[in-house]
């Protein structure tokens, strides 16, 4: 998801015995789940407890405002919309317990179910109608607000051409919201199954601004677990939820998420049976670790619909001449950099779009993997139209949130950069938020950056570039013609045609190359024996609610 703004892996060995101590990892937790429900063995399931552990500090648990992975792998966990996605990955049931589409495909009817939120209050049909417009005011700063943009009147409301009244978002009542579309939206139940979809109680948000900052009573979700505790760039402790209206098929009772910044020292922690499991959502496998987990067994690798690009600041002088940005992206030598590095069974990307999508599962030929020839003349074409005349003069920074992953990516690019174009590449990297702002700022020139997609359509991977106002491009391109075709594809009900509509959009992306694709993600994984049922889907998410411990 995205942002989905993902993977940011840092370091520091000593908060290694900290973490230990301050999640209580691998002890008995004092505090139990209220609810009783036994499972099929004789252990009730508030007694069973998983450990993982997360990158950094949840930048957000809004969920109106979280864009990374980090915050959304709690908040899937803690929140429910009216549907969400079961263990394949498609849009089933959460607090819509049916809903009917109308036969042109505008009108959704949904019905909720009797359930209630951790302080007691009904989850009623206007808690969505309230969240959704509360995303889509523009004073909020809700940057997938454009998510929402499928419903009649939102993107007016959001850009200031509209009131929230024309928003045709209506709770009829307490069990029935109904929802109009500007046009049919094939992916409409996997986007309200999207952490931007979820409900707020009212009363929670208007008593207090900052609910959702800190653990305690402030903080009123409606999912299968509670936020128990959260000691902020520590850990967090979620229990299952007494109140859920499914909890009768939640297994686990206690999950202690810490916050390890280093790679290494997670799979340390793996290896010891401290935590349960590594990859995504959570913590990442080590690149170091990758062939002793093959040599084992334990390694899983599941296709993944995220990409790993380098974005360009198009605004700079430098990396704003599309030759350059041209020259860049075929120098890279992707099948090299997968089978030395990240050793992860990643495909080569040569497009915007991971292959996991339905429909661009096949190469679409826009450019070479490792294209030195032309990379060469490419970046003799972009230092003409510069002015300049040697490729050591040429001087660019590439930026990276910290971590051993990425300074190992950045290292093998930087080096392929200079032995085969000549020109200085410098190495920069900060901590996530520093790097996030950097980033937003444009106060960079190169910048890696990965995306995993919000669903599984295409739209996902280009939606963020049709300005370049939008909260997740960072670039500072945009194109009218791009943006033309994306605004065609959402009104195309022919699903081949709107396929073709994307494929057109992806190439001109392709062909000004505002980031430099690199490699279409795998999800790489390893669980402890004793877990059961924590497989990522196609998106990286995991549904602790099916998760249960032996």
């Amino acid at each position: 998801m995205n942002k989905n703004k993902k993977f940011l892996l840092l370091t520091v060995l000593a908060v290694f015995s900290l973490v230990l101590a301050a999640c209580g990892f691998g002890g008995d937790s004092s505090e139990k789940s209220k609810d009783d429900n036994k499972e099929s063995g004789s252990q009730a399931s508030s007694s069973k407890e998983l450990n993982v552990v997360v990158t950094s500090e949840p930048p957000s648990l809004h969920p109106a405002l979280a864009t990374d992975t980090t915050s959304g792998a709690i908040l899937q966990n803690v929140f429910e919309g009216l549907m969400v996605l079961d263990q394949d990955g498609k849009p089933s049931a959460g607090m819509a317990e049916k809903w009917e589409v109308s036969d042109d495909q505008l009108t959704y009817t949904f019905k909720l179910r009797d359930a209630k939120w951790t302080n007691g209050d009904p989850v009623v049909a206007g808690d969505f109608e309230y969240a959704w417009k509360w995303a889509l005011n523009a004073e909020n700063l809700s940057e997938y607000a454009s998510l929402l943009y499928p419903i009649k009147g939102a993107e007016a409301y959001h850009t200031g051409k509209g009131s929230a009244d024309d928003v045709a978002i209506k709770a009829e009542d307490d069990k029935t919201l109904v929802v109009t579309l500007e046009q049919p939206t094939a992916y409409f139940l996997e986007l309200v199954a999207f952490k931007t979809y979820a409900p707020l109680n009212q009363k929670v948000v208007e008593a207090n601004k900052e609910w959702y900052t800190d653990a305690g009573e402030n903080f009123v979700t409606n999912g299968p677990f509670t936020l128990d505790t959260w000691k902020h760039s520590d850990s967090i402790v979620l229990k299952k939820n007494p109140e859920y209206w499914d909890a009768a098929n939640v297994a686990l009772g206690t999950v202690n998420i810490g916050m390890v910044e280093n790679e290494a020292t997670a799979a340390t922690m793996f290896k010891k049976g401290e935590i349960d499991y590594l990859g995504s959502p959570y913590q990442t496998v080590s690149l170091d670790e990758i062939d002793g987990f093959k040599a084992d067994g334990s390694l899983k690798i599941d296709d993944y619909a995220g990409v790993y690009w380098y974005k360009f600041n198009t605004t700079d002088k430098i990396t704003g001449n599309a030759n350059i940005r041209k020259a860049l992206t075929l120098a890279i030598n992707r099948q090299g950099l997968i089978d030395n590095v990240t050793k992860g069974e990643q495909k080569p990307a040569l497009g915007m779009v991971p292959i996991a999508i339905s429909g661009f599962e096949k190469d679409r030929g826009y450019f070479k993997d490792n294209d030195i020839e032309g990379a060469k003349a490419a970046l003799e074409a972009g230092m003409k139209e510069l002015g300049i005349k040697d490729p050591k003069d040429i001087k660019l920074n590439l930026s990276y949130n910290t971590s051993e992953g990425h300074a190992s990516i950045a290292q093998y690019i930087q080096e392929g950069w200079s032995k085969n174009l000549g020109i200085t590449v410098g190495l920069d990297n900060s901590e996530w938020q520093v790097y996030l702002e950097k980033l937003n700022q444009l106060d960079y020139q190169i910048g890696r950056m990965g995306w995993i997609g919000d669903y599984n359509d295409a739209y996902t991977f280009l939606e963020m570039f049709d300005t370049a106002a939008n909260g997740n491009n960072d670039t500072g391109w945009e194109n009218p013609e791009y943006k033309k075709l994306l605004k065609e594809s959402i009104v195309e009900a022919d699903p081949a045609k709107r396929l073709d509509l994307l494929k057109q959009a992806e190439g001109i992306a392709v062909s000004e190359l505002p980031v430099a694709p690199i490699y279409y993600y795998t999800n790489l994984s390893v669980a402890n024996k004793k877990v059961k049922n924590m497989s990522p889907d196609i998106l990286g998410n995991i549904k602790l609610k099916y998760v249960d411990v032996e």
